[in-house]
């Protein structure tokens, strides 16, 4: 009896620590103001409204006070820097991508371990020693720079790659010749969204206006155009080769076939649904024409057979389907099917060697069959197992694809595929210090409020007791047609190993089982994507895999909006929350870059029949005077896609309204953008912070 009042006494002192330290945060002051915009007769105030100006002194004031705050919270957490320090531990291990063949080299991008950005190789067959192509980390002094390659030319003597800093969206673009490593003078800025299609001695891109000086990362942007870029010329002297100037808010991509027969154009209102046209090279045609007509539906050109284009679409095919267009007689009725819709979604195709490589995803897991041009079956392409795989892409004329395949417990592991002999052998493996015999991957169904079962998988340490007392990460996304499959990540064994739970739960509104799955997320049915994600946190309670004191919930981007949603919605569920660069004021968002391309995944407030649903739901302005769980809002100064100022505003809002003892606070990242890009470092220090957040929170000891 003695022992056992000893624990309760220790227990009760670790709880009125932690309580101790929550009610001693004491928040900036956030000045108010009296603002307010009238919607369709309803007025909706928006006191915070100055935080919007992001380069403002009285903003930059304000984002300092609210850092120095919450660091001084997170650097109370005393086993802080013992998770960051297994975090980098775990990480130091060589990661690789697929190479791709480019005429006699393949190119990979390679990260040593604990470098802040991969660095890009070439290498001259595989046997050869590997050369350095491109070293972002010796583009800036804190590993803020990141670079992509953005396209080859087809005779294989150059390629086009972006260059972008802070993580932000914009970017440059360079010119190099491969086998010399020589930096053409071509520099083309302004940069956004783009790929390098090359024809001939250039290629297609799409940039935007020079934007207003002080206005790069808040200001709206309109009029997406293509351009061609000759080699050798200044930018001054492209070729505009397409504006929109009656709709400045469209997206445009080039892209061509390989053999640069044709040119295509694909045009969005937003992040799903688009138009296509196309120029017939060949014929010398300098104007486009439709191939395939209007936003509600999505579609792709794989490659051509000859003079038909290979295109997949979810045109009266909502898993999607493989179609042979004939463009001079594009109608639907002329249209063949090459690989037909199936129950299952088909991902993607990807050609390579004449061959059609199909990525299938069944509940979730990645299945791959191998397709003649003319549809006829060949082969399954064998995988290790439960998980997902990603690749297969190649020239007409390969011989081999390389593809890369992961699940939880399955760390990254590169394949070379043999398309005559239909193949696969290991090519490179991940040497990361990990036993995945160590670890359980389940996948479980909840039951949303509607009924639909919810896919969630689950991670764990084999032998847990679920007893409730398990510290567990759920984390979502939920939209945007985004399917979330199985990956490995080293940084999350910190977790798993101190007894934590992981889960992935895939809502509605996500791509998982098609375009019906994603519309059931989307518009007016937003709210099922709240449900799916509310109904997966109390199966996993009911369950026993943990309980409301030990549950912590995680998104980013539109799932930082989820966590806001759900947080605002149901704060008795939860312990912890972060929500991440998260789209928190629904009545605003449009208004800022590239916001207005959300409006076909959300509505707009601009809209009579939309603006009760969105103020519905608005994570701003759902916040009411009530006990919110531990909050870690995270977001950073250089985010010119979901722009900090949703954050802001929130957290100024929930500090104004928390009633209770749980510290509500704001990460703010400096020289760091919406993810892509960010440096290694940062990126650790990133998630040492959340872990110890929520292991501190939920009086979870650390071994």
């Amino acid at each position: 009896m003695r022992q056992k009042s000893s624990i309760v006494s220790l227990i009760f002192i670790a709880v009125l620590l932690m309580q101790t330290l929550q009610a001693q945060v004491n928040y900036p002051e956030t000045r108010k103001e009296s603002v307010s915009d009238n919607y369709h007769g309803s007025v909706v105030q928006d006191p915070y409204r100055w935080l919007e100006n992001d380069t403002s002194t009285e903003t930059a004031n304000w984002v300092q006070a609210q850092n120095q705050v919450t660091r001084s919270v997170l650097s109370e957490i005393t086993f802080r820097d013992k998770i960051r320090d297994r975090i980098n531990e775990l990480l130091n291990y060589p990661r690789y991508s697929a190479p791709s063949k480019v005429g006699e080299y393949y190119i990979f991008s390679k990260n040593d371990g604990l470098q802040n950005q991969s660095v890009i190789y070439k290498q001259k067959g595989l046997s050869a020693e590997p050369e350095v192509l491109l070293d972002p980390n010796k583009m800036s002094e804190n590993g803020t720079v990141s670079v992509s390659i953005s396209g080859y030319s087809n005779d294989h003597k150059h390629l086009a790659y972006s260059v972008s800093r802070a993580g932000s969206d914009w970017s440059e673009m360079h010119i190099m010749e491969v086998a010399t490593g020589k930096v053409l003078d071509d520099v083309l800025k302004y940069v956004k969204f783009s790929g390098a299609a090359w024809v001939g001695d250039g290629f297609y891109y799409s940039r935007y206006p020079e934007p207003t000086k002080g206005g790069e990362l808040s200001d709206q942007n309109q009029f997406h155009s293509v351009y061609f870029h000759q080699l050798g010329q200044d930018q001054s002297k492209d070729r505009l080769i397409y504006i929109d100037k009656v709709n400045p808010l469209r997206y445009h991509f080039c892209y061509a076939t390989e053999d640069e027969h044709f040119l295509l154009l694909s045009i969005s209102e937003g992040t799903d649904g688009n138009e296509t046209w196309f120029r017939d090279l060949k014929k010398g045609e300098t104007s486009f024409k439709p191939l395939l007509f209007g936003f509600e539906h999505s579609s792709s050109v794989v490659t051509n057979d000859g003079d038909n284009l290979l295109v997949i679409t979810n045109v009266d095919a909502p898993n999607y389907r493989l179609v042979s267009i004939d463009p001079q007689n594009p109608q639907k009725e002329n249209w063949k099917d090459i690989i037909p819709e199936s129950t299952v979604l088909l991902k993607s195709v990807s050609a390579a060697g004449k061959k059609l490589f199909a990525e299938y995803l069944v509940d979730v897991n990645t299945k791959v069959k191998r397709y003649a041009y003319d549809g006829n079956f060949e082969q399954d392409i064998n995988l290790p197992g439960f998980g997902s795989a990603g690749g297969f892409g190649g020239e007409e004329d390969a011989k081999e694809v390389f593809y890369t395949f992961s699940s939880f417990n399955y760390p990254p592991t590169i394949f070379r595929y043999n398309i005559a002999s239909g193949k696969s052998e290991e090519f490179r493996k991940s040497d990361v210090k990990f036993d995945p015999s160590m670890y359980e991957v389940k996948q479980e169904f909840a039951t949303s409020k509607d009924g639909t079962k919810v896919p969630m998988f689950i991670v764990y340490k084999k032998g847990m007791a679920k007893d409730g007392s398990n510290p567990t990460l759920l984390y979502a996304y939920g939209g945007f047609n985004v399917s979330l499959e199985p990956s490995f990540s080293a940084s999350r064994i910190p977790f798993l190993e101190n007894g934590g739970v992981y889960v992935v739960a895939n809502l509605r509104g996500g791509g998982e089982y098609g375009e019906n799955w994603h519309k059931a997320g989307m518009m007016q049915k937003k709210q099922n994507v709240f449900d799916d994600f509310i109904a997966c946190a109390e199966y996993l309670q009911n369950e026993k895999y943990t309980s409301k004191e030990k549950l912590a919930i995680q998104g980013g981007s539109n799932g930082g909006l989820l966590i806001g949603a759900v947080m605002t919605q149901r704060p008795e569920l939860f312990k912890v929350c972060i929500p991440q660069v998260g789209v928190m004021d629904m009545l605003r968002f449009q208004k800022f870059t590239v916001g207005w391309g959300w409006v076909d995944e959300y509505g707009s407030s601009d809209d009579p029949d939309m603006f009760p649903f969105l103020l519905g739901y608005s994570p701003l302005h759902n916040i009411m005077k009530t006990e919110y769980p531990a909050t870690l809002v995270m977001t950073a100064d250089h985010d010119d896609r979901v722009v900090p100022a949703h954050s802001f505003k929130f957290i100024a809002t929930l500090q104004a309204n928390q009633t209770g003892i749980q510290p509500v606070l704001i990460r703010i990242e400096t020289d760091a953008g919406h993810g892509a890009g960010t440096s290694l470092n940062k990126s650790v220090e990133q998630i040492a912070d959340v872990y110890a957040f929520i292991f501190k929170m939920t009086n979870t000891p650390i071994q």
